[in-house]
């Protein structure tokens, strides 16, 4: 009987410290959380480290060149002058590839490189996370799927780039474009007045769970 009890006593505790790991994990990445730092390799080969930004606002985007809806925003120039009018304002831009090497839609960092520039996109870098472990790590979901990580390095937005989850480029012109918005607020020091939005995309296709 008393081994029983035990035995009960002890899933309980593993029960419940699980749900919390889970909670702490869900709230790692939430908008007023500390961004989850991570280090990743670009398409150079060089190691990246978010917390070497620290000081400056970063926007972390998902991509995938095999997604409709990320050809949608690069074919348009959206995602370009999006881009552009982050980093001219002195914000670091970071792409993230978190396709599984297994995947259709994996593109070799040589390839996904040539992808970027034949698009002309030029990030501040375009980082590998082909073992999904970086994604996860901040729930994305979806590419595109857009972050921005203030000075502090606190989490300031999570969501879609825009507020039209179509795969139409002639719907961007009568969309409002979410990274744009939230930036300009956060760098005149105001509060982002709509942190958190439904990302939209394909799903990323992640490394399955060994």
């Amino acid at each position: 009987m008393l081994k029983l009890i035990l035995q009960r006593r002890t899933a309980i505790v593993a029960t419940t410290a699980a749900l919390l790991g889970l909670s702490t994990r869900a709230q790692a990445t939430g908008v007023g959380q500390p961004a989850p730092d991570f280090t990743l390799t670009d398409v150079t080969g060089k190691p990246v480290r978010l917390s070497d930004f620290r000081g400056r606002h970063v926007v972390l985007e998902w991509t995938n060149p095999g997604c409709p809806f990320v050809r949608k925003h690069y074919g348009a120039g959206n995602m370009q002058s999006t881009q552009k009018d982050a980093m001219d304002k002195g914000v670091v831009w970071l792409a993230i590839n978190s396709t599984e090497s297994a995947s259709a839609d994996y593109l070799p960092p040589r390839e996904l490189a040539a992808w970027k520039a034949g698009q002309k996109s030029s990030p501040t870098a375009i980082l590998m996370d082909a073992d999904g472990t970086v994604g996860r790590a901040y729930s994305a979901r979806t590419t595109p799927h857009m972050y921005i990580i203030d000075p502090r390095g606190r989490l300031i937005y999570t969501g879609a780039i825009d507020s039209i989850p179509s795969a139409r480029p002639d719907d961007i012109p009568d969309a409002i474009n979410y990274v744009k918005a939230a930036l300009a607020e956060s760098l005149a020091g105001k509060p982002v007045s709509n942190p958190s939005t439904r990302p939209y995309g394909c799903s990323i296709k992640y490394k399955s769970a060994a």
